[in-house]
C-alpha cells in the first residue's frame, strides 16, 4: 500500500503539490484563529452554587442551606464529588465533575436539581450559580484610582458596578466582571430596641412597611378628552427623609409613629470584610475579569483593554483606569519563547542538511515539509478543542528532531541513487524521465521503512493518554501534538517528499566521499564500530554494565510534578 501511494503521489505530483497548498492554506487559517493561552487548564469540571442568607451565623447556613443543597447535589448523573463551605451569611456548594463532563450540560443538570430542592430552602434564600469559567479563568485585572482626592472609595466602586462592570460584561468571551475593594453604599436603618419595645413594634413589622413604602403600583388606564392616560403611584425610597417619614402604626390616641421616632437612618458604606490595596499606596476600588470557558484568552483581553481605553474618557476627572494583571504577557512570552525556539530548530535543520549534504536545494525538502507537518497538528488540534499553550507547543518542539529524519534519509537515498548512475552510466543522457525514475526507486528502497518507523513513534506517546486527572490535562496537549505531527510526517513522507525531492534535487550532486565533514566523522566512528563487530560478547557486556551502573544514580535524583518554571510575571496577593 505505501509502495502505491509514493507511485501515485511521483505519477500525480501536480495533485500533490495542490493539496499542500490547500493544507498550507487551511493551516495558516487555524494557526490564526486557534485559542492561545500560556498553560493547559488543570481545573476540574465543577459548578458552585453560591446562596445568600443575609445575617445567619454559619451553623445555620450549614443546616439549612448547605446540607440539603449538597444532598440534592449527590443524585447529579457524572458527579465525581460535592463539597460544601459554610460561612457568615453565606453558602457554597462545589459539585465536581468526571473528566471529560461537558461544563454547561453540567451547569444545566445542577439547575433541574436546584430547581427541585429549592422548596426546602428558607424563602430569604437566594441560590444562584457561579460563573461559567474555570480555575484559570482570572486573566485581566484593574484597579480605579483617584490620586487627585476628587472621588472617594464609594464614588470609584459605584463607577466599577454602576458603569465598567456593565459595559465589560457584554463583551464576546467574559463570563463575569467581580468587583473588588471600595466602598458599597447602602441605606442604614439601626431601631433602636428600647423604643421598639415601648410602642410594640417589632423588626417583622419595620421590615414590612419598609418594603411596602419602597415600590411603584401602576393603576390601569383612564380616559378622557379622548385621550388614555396610563396611572402609576411612584413609591420608592430617595432620601433620607423619605425613610424618616415612614409610618409604622398608630397611637390609640390617633398620633402616627414613623421610623425616624424608633431607628437612626444614615447612608453610609456596607459592612466590609477585606479591601484592596495597590502597591501600598492605599484602597482602591477595582474589578477581576473572568474568562469563559473555552474561549481565546489573549483575544478576550485584548477587547478588553480595548474596551477600558475607549471607556477613559468617560471617567470623571482624576480618575484613572491602572492595570494590575494582565496574563497576555505571560502569554506571549511563553509562545514567543517557542516560537523562537521552532525557528531555531528550523535554521538549525536547515544548516546540517547543507553542511552534510552539501547541497543546498536539497535542505528545502525538509525545510518545507517540516512547517506542513505542524500544520496538519494544528488542523486537528483546532478540531479538537485543544489549546496552543506552552505544552502542545512543546510537543512540536519535541516532534521536530524526529520529523525531519524522513526527509533526510530519502534526500541522502536519492543521491547516493544519482551517484551511482551517473558513476556507472557516464556517456547517458540524463533527461526528466530518468529522473523522476530515479525519484520513485529511492523512495520506493526507505520509503516504507521510514513510514512504519514514523508510525511506531507515533505510537509511543500513547501510554500518556492513559493519565487522569490533573496529569492527564497537563500532559495530554503534549501527546496529542506530537503524535498529530508525527502522523502528518509519516504520511507526507510517502506523498509530498518524493515530489519535492523530483523538483528540488536537480544538476550536479556532490558525492558523499568528498565532503570533508563526512569523512571527517566516518574516521571517527568506523574504528569503534569494527571494534564492536570484532567483540560482540565484550560489546555486549560493556553496555549491560553501563545500563545497571545508572541504576544507583537514578534513584537518587529525585522527582516532582512539573520543573520550576520561571515566567517572569508576577501577582502579589
Amino acid at each position: 500500500m505505501t509502495a502505491g501511494l509514493i507511485r501515485w503521489s511521483v505519477a500525480n505530483r501536480g495533485m500533490v503539490l495542490f493539496g499542500a497548498a490547500v493544507l498550507l492554506f487551511l493551516g495558516i487559517n487555524v494557526v490564526t484563529n486557534t485559542p492561545v493561552d500560556a498553560l493547559p487548564d488543570l481545573s476540574d469540571v465543577q459548578v458552585i452554587i453560591r446562596t445568600s442568607y443575609p445575617g445567619q451565623a454559619p451553623g445555620l447556613v450549614e443546616d439549612r442551606i448547605t446540607y440539603p443543597l449538597s444532598r440534592a447535589m449527590l443524585t447529579v448523573p457524572k458527579t465525581s464529588a460535592v463539597r460544601g463551605f459554610s460561612s457568615f451569611g453565606d453558602s457554597f456548594v462545589y459539585i465536581i465533575f468526571e473528566d471529560g463532563t461537558d461544563l454547561y450540560w453540567a451547569r444545566s443538570r445542577v439547575l433541574e436539581n436546584l430547581s427541585r430542592v429549592a422548596s426546602e430552602l428558607p424563602a430569604e434564600a437566594s441560590p444562584s450559580l457561579g460563573p461559567d469559567a474555570t480555575g484559570v479563568g482570572w486573566i485581566f485585572e484593574y484597579a480605579l484610582v483617584d490620586r487627585t482626592g476628587g472621588s472617594d472609595l464609594a464614588e470609584l466602586r459605584a463607577l466599577q458596578d454602576w458603569f465598567l462592570r456593565f459595559e465589560l460584561s457584554g463583551l464576546p468571551g467574559v463570563s463575569e466582571v467581580a468587583s473588588v475593594g471600595g466602598v458599597v453604599r447602602e441605606w442604614q436603618v439601626v431601631p433602636d430596641p428600647v423604643l421598639l419595645s415601648r410602642h410594640g413594634i417589632t423588626l417583622e413589622m419595620v421590615l414590612d412597611k419598609i418594603g411596602k413604602n419602597n415600590r411603584e403600583a401602576g393603576g390601569s388606564v383612564m380616559e378622557q378628552a379622548g385621550a388614555e392616560y396610563m396611572i402609576r403611584a411612584t413609591g420608592y425610597l430617595k432620601s433620607v427623609e423619605d425613610f424618616k417619614k415612614i409610618a409604622l402604626m398608630t397611637t390609640p390616641e390617633g398620633i402616627p409613629v414613623y421610623l425616624e421616632d424608633v431607628a437612626t437612618i444614615n447612608f453610609g458604606p456596607e459592612m466590609r470584610r477585606g479591601i484592596a490595596d495597590l502597591n501600598g499606596e492605599g484602597e482602591v476600588a477595582g474589578a477581576v475579569v473572568l474568562m469563559r470557558n473555552g474561549e481565546n484568552a489573549r483575544r478576550v483581553i485584548a477587547s478588553v483593554k480595548e474596551k477600558l481605553e475607549s471607556l477613559k474618557s468617560s471617567l470623571p476627572p482624576g480618575v484613572e483606569i491602572v492595570t494590575v494583571y494582565d496574563r497576555s504577557k505571560l502569554i506571549d512570552g511563553a509562545i514567543r519563547h517557542l516560537s523562537t525556539k521552532l525557528v531555531e530548530e528550523f535554521a538549525v535543520v536547515a544548516i546540517t542538511c547543507a553542511v552534510f549534504l552539501l547541497h543546498l536545494r536539497s535542505s528545502f525538502v525538509a525545510i518545507l515539509t517540516l512547517p506542513l507537518g505542524l500544520l496538519v497538528s494544528f488542523v486537528v488540534m483546532r478540531f479538537q478543542g485543544v489549546t496552543a499553550n506552552i505544552m502542545s507547543l512543546g510537543g512540536l518542539a519535541i516532534a521536530i528532531g524526529t520529523m525531519v529524519d524522513a526527509s533526510i534519509v530519502m534526500v541522502e537515498n536519492l543521491h547516493k541513487k544519482i551517484e551511482k548512475h551517473r558513476r556507472e552510466n557516464p556517456d547517458e543522457p540524463f533527461d526528466a524521465a530518468l529522473h523522476w525514475k530515479l525519484v520513485t526507486e529511492a523512495s520506493l528502497e526507505v520509503g516504507p521503512a521510514i513510514f512504519v518507523s514514523l508510525l511506531v513513534i507515533t505510537m509511543s506517546f500513547i501510554p500518556v493518554f492513559s493519565l487522569r486527572g490533573q496529569e492527564g490535562r497537563l500532559f495530554s496537549p503534549l501527546a496529542y501534538t506530537k503524535t498529530y505531527a508525527m502522523a502528518g510526517a509519516a504520511f507526507l513522507s510517502v506523498t509530498l517528499i518524493p515530489v519535492l525531492m523530483g523538483y528540488l534535487i536537480r544538476g550536479r550532486v556532490p558525492s558523499e566521499n568528498k565532503n570533508p565533514v563526512n569523512r571527517f566523522l566516518i574516521a571517527i566512528y568506523r574504528p569503534f564500530l569494527n571494534l564492536a563487530l570484532k567483540k560482540p560478547l565484550l560489546t555486549l557486556v560493556f553496555a549491560v554494565m553501563v545500563a545497571v551502573g545508572g541504576l544507583y544514580p537514578l534513584s537518587r535524583l529525585g522527582g516532582e510534578f512539573l520543573p520550576r518554571m520561571d515566567e517572569g510575571d508576577l501577582l502579589y496577593m
